[in-house]
Parts: structure tokens; sequence; C-alpha cells
């Protein structure tokens, strides 16, 4: 079996059709697929040049259901990256940016635990983007950026091992884990994020 490491941004609720928006800008411009209209729960519309289920069609998930789409993001080029990409000839944007994908994303609306927020996680879609999830600085600053322009109160990492690595928290990069020094458990973790009213 293959690594499976993923990027997992916490956000409002309220907040995911800023972050789908936000992760539109960083989609490729070349060979994009035709966009595809998502209805989010409360009714909000959000175009994105994805696919879901490698398919082009409407997503209706104003019933709260789960979405799940195939992404591609631009990243800055540090040293993981461009030796992750030496053998693709990738597409190269004006800001120096090149194409990592697929990444598979799931958005939990409203999950149990805490159901005024939303839980966007990446997944690597295969062990070498796995292994580039960990070691890019580049990588690691595309969530936590995303994090940060959706609203969201905490990044983290699932490396598939027995801690869980803190990237973003209280509105700032850090360097944390779950279990750990600061927090005990998940739900310590948790309980640091604002109290939301809806």
């Amino acid at each position: 079996m293959g690594l499976d490491y993923s990027y997992e941004i916490i956000t409002p609720a309220r907040n995911v059709a800023t972050a789908l928006r936000k992760l539109t800008e960083l989609a490729p411009r070349r060979d994009r697929r035709p966009p595809i209209t998502v209805t989010l729960p409360g009714g909000d519309k959000v175009v994105v040049p994805y696919t879901s289920g490698f398919r082009s069609e409407p997503v209706d998930c104003s019933g709260g259901d789960t979405l799940e789409l195939d992404t591609s993001l631009m990243c800055g080029v540090d040293a993981a990256v461009r030796a992750y990409v030496e053998d693709r000839d990738p597409e190269v944007d004006e800001l120096g940016r090149v194409p990592i994908g697929y990444i598979y994303l799931t958005v939990r609306f409203a999950p149990p635990q805490h159901p005024r927020y939303a839980s966007l996680e990446f997944m690597a879609a295969t062990s070498g983007m796995s292994r580039l999830f960990a070691r890019s600085a580049g990588v690691r600053a595309v969530f936590t950026d995303l994090t940060a322009a959706s609203g969201g109160v905490c990044c983290l990492l699932d490396t598939e091992s027995d801690t869980v690595d803190v990237c973003w928290l209280d509105g700032r990069p850090v360097r944390e884990t779950v279990p750990g020094p600061r927090f005990a458990d998940y739900r310590a973790l948790a309980a640091t994020w604002p109290v939301l009213d809806r």
C-alpha cells in the first residue's frame, strides 16, 4: 500500500464558498477541464475548474453532503518541489509556480466533532506526492496561505504516524503536534478554536 498523506483545513462552515474561490485561484491555467458548478449548503453556487469523480458535471451539496473534487494546485518551487517535478517538464506560471496534482479534496460540511466548522482534506494521490507534502515548505505554504485566505482556524498535516502536525493556528503558522506538549489530543486542539454562533 502507498502513502496517503493529507493536509486538512478547518474553517467555519460559512467560509467554504470563500475557500473554494481561493482554491480556484491556485488552479493551473493551462489544460483546465470544463468548469463545474457546485451548489453548497445554503444555496451558494461556486464554479470551480476541477472535476468531481473525474467528471465535469454539476454537483449539488445543498443537502449537506460531502463534496469530492479532483484538484491540481500551483506551488512555488523549492528544492523538494524541484526534485518532484524534474522529470515532468511542468508548466511554470508568471509567479514561478508549477502544478502539483492530482490532489483529492474532500469537503465535510459540519462534521459531528465540530458541527459549525467544515473540514477540507487534501489527500496526495501518490506516495511520491505524500513525501512531497511532508518535505516541501512551499507546499506547506500553499495550504497555510489557503487557510488564512479562507478564514480558517487550523491547518493540519497527517503523515499516518502517531502524531499529526499542526501547521496553522491562532491566525499564524505554527509547528506543534497532536498529541504533543501543548495539545494532549484533538479535543484539546479544537478547544482553542473560536465558539461560533452559526
